[in-house]
């Protein structure tokens, strides 16, 4: 699919912009709504139903608009296999388990992580060159990561350390996908690749199914706020963050993470309560700092 310059004006740029803001604001509900939803489901149900919902409606999709593309080359197996490990399978189970002893904001504020994590991990990988000021940035963001602790402490949020550690695990998992997949959406339609990882991670699916209850007794805002998570932030924002990307430049949809806080934020106090505190917006001001050093690309790079 060609991508459309962003100079150019058109309806393709403006339904492309229309789609990226959506997916900041499903991504940014996501915690809230998954926070409502684990009042009945466990994480780990949550989990099994977005593998699940995933992988056939994405897949359904790929295979309407590729045909026969859908089939992975028997080569690209391995890869395929890992990527969706760490992409989908693990980082689902780390963020759900770590948004369940957290809040949505503080959730949400540690996805900033990933841009920060893929940049360290390609730069090991070779896919990018080393900038002193891109490595200032991956500090800061770290201390503003390590300083939602002690900005949780001043709120009546009751998390640890280890919700911290499985969201920053998660935000690293999707880093490591993130470099492993990037050959591979180039090699094949990106919509594809996306299905690829839900339709490999189904295994981990039903192992996560059998350690839990999938249809416990839940109230009906329970029931609507996991269908919005199987809905939106799971098949929608795929497809629409595929879209996006096909007609605008990276740096721009990299942009829009910056909304996802202020979504949840919003989101959270006026669906859960949650008041952010002071020192959290210390840490959010750390973590936005360190992100736009760490998306900030050298002027050859530009070129």
């Amino acid at each position: 699919m060609q991508a459309v310059h962003e100079s150019e004006p058109g309806p393709e740029r403006a339904r492309a912009y229309m789609a990226l803001a959506a997916v900041q604001l499903f991504f940014g509900l996501f915690p809230v709504f998954g926070k409502l939803a684990f009042e009945a489901f466990a994480p780990q149900a949550v989990g099994a139903w977005r593998i699940a919902a995933g992988a056939l409606v994405l897949g359904f999709v790929a295979a309407s608009l590729h045909g026969r593309q859908i089939v992975p080359p028997r080569s690209e197996l391995p890869l395929i296999a890992l990527a969706s490990f760490l992409g989908i399978a693990l980082n689902m189970v780390l963020y759900l388990e770590g948004l369940a002893r957290t809040n949505a904001t503080t959730a949400t504020l540690l996805m900033g992580l990933i841009p920060v994590f893929t940049f360290v991990v390609a730069l090991l990988a070779g896919q990018e060159a080393f900038s002193p000021l891109r490595a200032l940035g991956v500090v800061i963001a770290l201390l503003g990561a390590t300083a939602l602790r002690w900005a949780e402490s001043e709120g009546r949020f009751a998390i640890d350390w280890i919700g911290l550690l499985l969201l920053a695990g998660n935000a690293l998992s999707y880093s490591i996908y993130f470099v492993l997949t990037r050959p591979l959406a180039r090699r094949h339609p990106p919509l594809c690749v996306v299905a690829w990882m839900f339709a490999f991670s189904l295994p981990a699916a039903l192992w996560l199914a059998a350690r839990v209850d999938l249809t416990p007794a839940a109230t009906a805002t329970q029931c609507w706020s996991l269908a919005f998570v199987l809905v939106f932030p799971t098949v929608l924002a795929y497809l629409f963050n595929v879209y996006a990307l096909s007609r605008v430049s990276a740096s721009t949809t990299a942009v829009g993470i910056y909304a996802q806080p202020f979504v949840a934020a919003l989101a959270g106090w006026w669906m859960l309560g949650d008041q952010p505190t002071r020192g959290m917006l210390v840490a959010a001001a750390l973590v936005f700092a360190g992100l736009a050093l760490v998306l900030r690309r050298p002027a050859s790079a530009r070129a």
